[in-house]
């Protein structure tokens, strides 16, 4: 919502959305600036974004930039799931992808109103892709600027051991999906993530994290509270909107044992 409240005021036409934990580097801006400048059609934007405690490893929160599985799980080039590659120079191409991260991403003024900003709903986590969804179907279209860096320290509003990040995680994928999946298929991939959801407490059980359950338990009620809030918000979505990857990263994960994006 701060966001929100705070760019009408703003008058430039190319807006960055950065977290207070993002160090920057020198001369970072210049390649994002000129990205925009010869793509008419590019909305969205982000760094390369690496571990300000370890910085020869690529940050959880966006890394080399987002995608979502045929379950609309995010995973980034440089992390899937909780298993973070070193950068050695494997992702310095800029490319097209479909989310950028919230941490530090830079968008076009005009582009952020029209899509509808940011959804407060949210509030926080997850809102990111959200956004970058409505910037897709709307046919702009988000990157990856590879020569462009900075460093982000991570879990400063929410760590990942606290369970309000879960309950946030799991009840704001199932509004995205909700909001900006098409036709019927969002009916039965929401059933699909509610059973892997319920996987997932399990799992977290077992582990000894019984508050991590509860969470997921808690994000499917508030789910179910906010439905029609979340139904009314649903769009007719243009073809190049729907930007899902062909492959389930949690079979290639936790199955095949494929950790990395390249491999995946």
């Amino acid at each position: 919502r701060g966001y929100n409240l705070a760019l009408p005021q703003v008058e430039e036409e190319l807006l960055i959305l950065m977290n207070s934990d993002i160090e920057t580097t020198q001369g970072w801006l210049t390649p994002i600036i000129k990205a925009f400048e010869i793509d008419n059609q590019l909305g969205a934007a982000q760094p390369k974004i690496l571990d300000y405690k370890r910085p020869e490893y690529f940050e959880y929160a966006g890394a080399a930039g987002g995608y979502l599985d045929v379950l609309g799980y995010p995973y980034c080039r440089g992390r899937v799931f909780d298993t973070i590659e070193k950068d050695t120079g494997q992702y310095e191409e800029n490319t097209r992808i479909f989310w950028a991260s919230g941490a530090c991403f830079a968008i076009k003024k005009s582009v952020f109103w029209e899509v509808g900003a940011l959804d407060e709903q949210f509030f926080a986590h997850q809102e990111e892709i959200d956004l970058c969804w409505r910037i897709n179907a709307m046919g702009y279209v988000v990157k990856y600027i590879a020569n462009s860096s900075v460093y982000h320290v991570g879990g400063a509003t929410l760590g990942a051991m606290n369970p309000q990040k879960t309950f946030l995680n799991f009840r704001n994928t199932l509004f995205a999906l909700l909001k900006n999946v098409p036709s019927v298929r969002v009916y039965l991939l929401i059933f699909a993530r509610m059973c892997l959801d319920g996987v997932a407490a399990i799992k977290f059980f077992a582990e000894g994290k019984p508050a991590h359950s509860w969470a997921i338990f808690r994000a499917h009620l508030d789910f179910y509270r906010k439905l029609h809030p979340i139904y009314k918000k649903r769009k007719r979505l243009k073809k190049n909107g729907i930007y899902f990857a062909t492959c389930s990263v949690v079979w290639s994960y936790f199955v095949r044992g494929k950790k990395t994006y390249t491999k995946i």
